[in-house]
Order: structure tokens, then C-alpha cells, then sequence
């Protein structure tokens, strides 16, 4: 697929997304979902691509849902606005599991705005670092709408309930700086160097074994879910799946010739 509404770089191992609606502040349309889901399946299949950084072109990270996609479905016959909308919600759900299950290192560089689905799809990453002209707002509720995007999942997870509800119940705007001192940004770059610190902390969280990357980030995603007895259950399952990794063989090879050579001195 060849893509207009994203971009999608490669260099160094590190894949770059770039929502690329400037014009609508990165408001994600049915064709730019589209768009976005073959890119992510793309850079997850691909072996070679050890972390991906996810921004947005223009000023703005992403506004969240388009407005025109709204007047659509609203302008549906009306036995069919519930169906689309379940039909809607599925492509929603899909994209944000996408990119949150990704087997390997995700960082959202939020470079302006992120509202609703935008600031969602922030969460919806491992890691988010913002520049001073980032802020975050859970818009829902100004549409008569619940987060669809996994908000009521991911914010309470980094925030605490009691202040995601805030968030969510106001939909008022979080400037960095709060973003910051409410976890909801992990660090904080000029606009400038944002996208170079982005890539930079990305290659360095892809440092390590791919497999065991992968199977780490799939335990720990379910954690707060999961019982003591079942993380170590899964990790007992991962941890026999990295014995037989090329990565565990080289490292403890490798490990073993040094002790060797230190020893003959």
C-alpha cells in the first residue's frame, strides 16, 4: 500500500510514523486508519525494524476522530447508524491493539496536540515523550462520547483512577508540564531535538534481544491483570522460548570466551 495521509521511515533499525493531515491537525479519517493499520502490521512483521517512534506532521499530534467522519455517520439512515458504528469501533479497537501490543518498543513524540483518540493513541505506546508545545485533553465528553481508544484503560494506569475521571469528566487540557508531573509524559524535549530524542531513546530501547523484548512487553502489558502464580506461569513459558534464541546462545557464548581468555591471562 502506498500511503498519503502517513509516512513511514526507516533508518537504523528504527521506524518512524508520521500521521500527515497537517492541514486538520492529524484528525484521523477512515482512509488515514487505514492507512495507519497496514503501516503498523507492516513495521510489526518486520524483523529488521527493532522499534517504532509514532508522531504527527504540522503542529499538531492528532486531534483525535475527523469531524467529517462524524457528520457522515450521522447522516446515515437511521437503521444503520448503530451497525456502522459497531463496524467503526471494531477498526478502532483494531488500530489501538495494533499499537499497543506491537512486539517491540513504541514511543509516541507528541509534538502539539493530542486530543481524544490522539491523546489515546499517546497512551496506547509504551513510552510518550512531548515538547513544550504538547498537550493532552480527553475531549470525549465535549461530543457526548466515551474514550473509544483505550483512555479508560491506559490513563488510569498511569495516572490513578481518581484523576483519570477528572480528566476524563472535564475533557480540559493538560500542558506538559502537568503531563509531566502526572506521569502522563515520560520526558520532556524542545521541539527541535524532539523527534531526534524520540529516535535516539528508540534505538536504545531496541538494544536488546527482540525475543525476549516481545514476550517481556506481552507479560508486563497484562500485569495488573493477571495473578502473581499467572505472570510466573508465562514467564516460565517465555523464558523457556528465549533458551533457544539465537540472542541467548551468542550472549552466553560470547560470556563464556571471555571467562576463558581471562582466565588463560
Amino acid at each position: 500500500m502506498s500511503y498519503t495521509l502517513i509516512a513511514l521511515q526507516v533508518r537504523d533499525a528504527i521506524a518512524t510514523l508520521t500521521f500527515n493531515r497537517p492541514d486538520k491537525r492529524n484528525a484521523m479519517s477512515d482512509d488515514m486508519r487505514t492507512e495507519f493499520i497496514d503501516a503498523l502490521e507492516r513495521v510489526a512483521a518486520d524483523t529488521s525494524i527493532k522499534a517504532l517512534v509514532l508522531t504527527g506532521a504540522g503542529k499538531g499530534f492528532c486531534a483525535g476522530g475527523d469531524i467529517a467522519g462524524m457528520q457522515k455517520r450521522m447522516d446515515a439512515p437511521a437503521g444503520e447508524v448503530g451497525f456502522n458504528g459497531w463496524h467503526r469501533q471494531q477498526r478502532v479497537h483494531r488500530t489501538q491493539a495494533l499499537l499497543h501490543t506491537m512486539p517491540k518498543p513504541v514511543i509516541a513524540a507528541v509534538n502539539g496536540a493530542a486530543s481524544g483518540l490522539g491523546a489515546d493513541t499517546a497512551l496506547a505506546c509504551d513510552f510518550i515523550i512531548a515538547s513544550e508545545w504538547a498537550s493532552f485533553s480527553w475531549s470525549y465528553i465535549h461530543r457526548g462520547i466515551v474514550p473509544d481508544g483505550g483512555g479508560m484503560y491506559f490513563l488510569p494506569r498511569r495516572v490513578g483512577l481518581p484523576k483519570a475521571k477528572e480528566l476524563i469528566f472535564t475533557g480540559r487540557p493538560v500542558k506538559v508540564d502537568e503531563a509531566l508531573q502526572l506521569g502522563i509524559v515520560d520526558r520532556q524535549a524542545s521541539a527541535d531535538t524532539l523527534l531526534a530524542e524520540a529516535q535516539a531513546w528508540a534505538a536504545e530501547l531496541g538494544k536488546g534481544s527482540a525475543t525476549a523484548l516481545a514476550l517481556t512487553k506481552t507479560i508486563l502489558n497484562q500485569s495488573f491483570e493477571l495473578s502473581a502464580h499467572q505472570v510466573f506461569a508465562q514467564g516460565s513459558q517465555a523464558q523457556g522460548i528465549c533458551y533457544t534464541s539465537t540472542a541467548h546462545r551468542e550472549s552466553v557464548m560470547a560470556f563464556l570466551e571471555k571467562s576463558a581468555a581471562a582466565a588463560k591471562e
